[in-house]
């Protein structure tokens, strides 16, 4: 049998009459405005941490891969269209680690395809020496001597989220599907919950010995999660959940001062508006651009 090579033609006509690529960008000028003016009210509130995390995953959800190298820039150089004003390198490696993390953990709400797209423009934008600097080995392959302990961190993640009403949860999931509950665990064990070391934020560095890097903590893995589903629209039930999700985080020990912030009404509040925020802007601008190129 022959190898395919090339799509037909009129398959390759069908694919692009539903838009095969990702939706147009937006301009830079008013993407930078919108990223100076949260990123503003976000140091106010010294929610840096949940400023990145909830930027990058509501552009990942809008599909705006290109938005997200964008916002790499913006955070590790004081003139984002000059490479050469970027800081210091463990600074710009601790961010790029946070937003690689943050871009994985949304697969669990979005789905592989937009988190490909966006770790690919994420791996574009970012400087040789700090590409060089993140690390390269996995930390989620499972072994035998690991499993037993992910599916633990899965489930008591799970119970934290879903706690009056997780084994009820459980028991209607897995009447969907046998197999199902026991992915969802297995997903919240090995990519949701944080690992076992010390959390990043913002304003620390890393480099690409660091044990810890990129790891975030369990109130900013819930701003992924309201992140993520506030910005897909469709998925109330799902979106409330993770609210509550992120409302519970401010009862897990030893809370930073940011963490504890985030989930507090206010600090959820915040969260949700934001994302909406960074949705008003690229939602406008991805469809004007779509009607020009339709005229």
């Amino acid at each position: 049998m022959p190898v395919v090579k090339h799509l037909p033609s009129t398959l390759k006509h069908l694919l692009a009459l539903r838009n095969l690529g990702s939706p147009p960008s937006q301009p830079l000028p008013r993407l930078h405005e919108l990223f100076k003016r949260t990123m503003r009210d976000a140091v106010s509130r010294n929610a840096e941490t949940g400023w990145l995390v909830l930027t990058t995953c509501s552009l990942l959800t809008a599909n705006q891969p290109s938005a997200v190298g964008h916002l790499y820039r913006f955070i590790t150089r004081s003139d984002p269209n000059n490479p050469s004003t970027r800081g210091d390198i463990r600074e710009a490696v601790n961010k790029a680690a946070l937003m690689r993390e943050s871009a994985l953990k949304s697969v669990i709400f979005v789905g592989v395809p937009r988190v490909i797209l966006t770790l690919s423009a994420l791996s574009e934008a970012l400087d040789d020496d700090v590409r060089n600097s993140l690390r390269t080995q996995s930390i989620r392959t499972a072994t035998p001597e690991n499993v037993e302990a992910t599916v633990r961190r899965g489930k008591a993640l799970w119970d934290n989220i879903y706690a009056p009403h997780a084994d009820k949860l459980h028991a209607k999931l897995g009447s969907y599907h046998p197999d199902f509950i026991s992915f969802i665990i297995q997903s919240y064990g090995s990519i949701l919950a944080p690992f076992p070391g010390k959390t990043k934020a913002y304003k620390d560095t890393s480099d690409v010995d660091d044990p810890d890097q990129g790891n975030l903590s369990r109130a900013q893995g819930s701003v992924v999660g309201v992140a993520c589903l506030r910005a897909e629209g469709g998925v109330g039930p799902q979106l409330t959940s993770h609210v509550f999700g992120l409302l519970k985080a401010r009862n897990v020990d030893g809370l930073n001062r940011e963490d504890l912030w985030l989930a507090s009404d206010e600090g959820t509040e915040w969260v949700v508006r934001t994302v909406d925020e960074i949705l008003d802007v690229v939602s406008s601008d991805v469809m004007a651009a779509a009607s020009k190129v339709k005229l």
